[in-house]
């Protein structure tokens, strides 16, 4: 197993103010677990700036110009009630942009097996034209469109196990058959979307919500008889994770309690329908988790199983 690890030190210098989850250490302690002797097989790269070309696939040209002309030389400027930017906002949203791209392009011509893409901020909760929830460009249905653009990739396939569902996906990618936008999340919670009748004018979102005080039975539950079925029959060309580990138990903003080793039986069984469909080509990108020492162990066992460290 040949997995490529991507991050950017640019990473480090979003910052969206004091106190606030979607911070820069979440970085940090991901690179600190990865520096185990473990991992040290890992190919590992710096991710690149995105390209404004490859932000205009999901994005119109207002929505790139508006975030680019928000940008602060100094001090914050706020787009929501938490989404804010800083002077380094931009160039790290690029990096994230960039690193999902370049995993694809390495996936996709085999240079490696699989990729997990360690930038932020995130991107899943990101809409056509609208920035919230941490989110400024949605990396995921970047990554998606690069794959079909570029790579001729005809069908892809997101799964999402954030615990906050990814309502900008779900926008997108709503009257479009070429993508598969698949969830599992807990509601009621942030953003309100997600519910199961919401399934797209092609069938192709498929939600599986948990509800609070949920843990692993529930998850695999989920997976195994909504998320993993719709995703075999769709047979994607690409999975795509958006891999957010903020359903962890020791989470502060959700209330899903799974553990590190359900992030990784979710990751081995999404590795074996990629296997099965689409040559093994997977790229997983980083979207929540805001418990540094969860966030740390869970991306571990992800990456573990990635790798082919642990088995499944």
């Amino acid at each position: 197993m040949n997995t490529l690890v991507l991050s950017h030190p640019d990473c480090l210098a979003h910052d969206m103010g004091p106190g606030h989850p979607e911070r820069p250490d979440r970085i940090l302690a991901i690179e600190r677990i990865l520096e185990h002797e473990r991992f040290q097989h890992l190919a590992r790269e710096n991710a690149p700036l995105g390209a404004r070309e490859q932000i205009l696939r999901v994005h119109p040209a207002t929505h790139y110009e508006m975030i680019e002309q928000a940008s602060p030389h100094q001090g914050l400027a706020r787009l929501d009630s938490d989404t804010a930017m800083g002077p380094g906002t931009f160039d790290a949203a690029l990096r994230s942009v960039g690193g999902a791209c370049h995993a694809v392009n390495e996936v996709m011509e085999r240079r490696v097996t699989n990729a997990f893409v360690a930038t932020r901020p995130p991107g899943h909760h990101a809409e056509t034209a609208t920035a919230m929830g941490f989110c400024f460009f949605n990396n995921a249905a970047i990554a998606a469109r690069h794959a079909q653009s570029v790579h001729g990739a005809e069908r892809v396939a997101i799964m999402d196990f954030d615990v906050h569902h990814g309502n900008g996906p779900q926008d997108i990618f709503w009257a479009d058959g070429s993508v598969l936008y698949a969830s599992t999340h807990e509601m009621p919670l942030y953003p309100g979307t997600g519910a199961k009748n919401e399934t797209g004018e092609r069938g192709t979102i498929v939600n599986a919500p948990l509800s609070a005080g949920d843990a692993g039975e529930a998850f695999r539950d989920a997976m195994t008889s909504r998320v993993l079925p719709a995703i075999d029959v769709f047979a994607p060309d690409l999975i795509i994770i958006s891999a957010g580990f903020d359903a962890h138990r020791r989470d502060p903003l959700a209330n899903i309690n799974l553990v590190e080793a359900d992030f990784a039986w979710a990751t081995g069984k999404l590795m074996d329908l990629a296997e099965k469909h689409s040559k093994g080509r997977l790229v997983s990108l980083l979207e929540g988790g805001y418990d540094l020492e969860g966030l740390a162990r869970s991306v571990a066992a992800h990456v573990m199983m990635l790798s082919g460290i642990a088995t499944r």
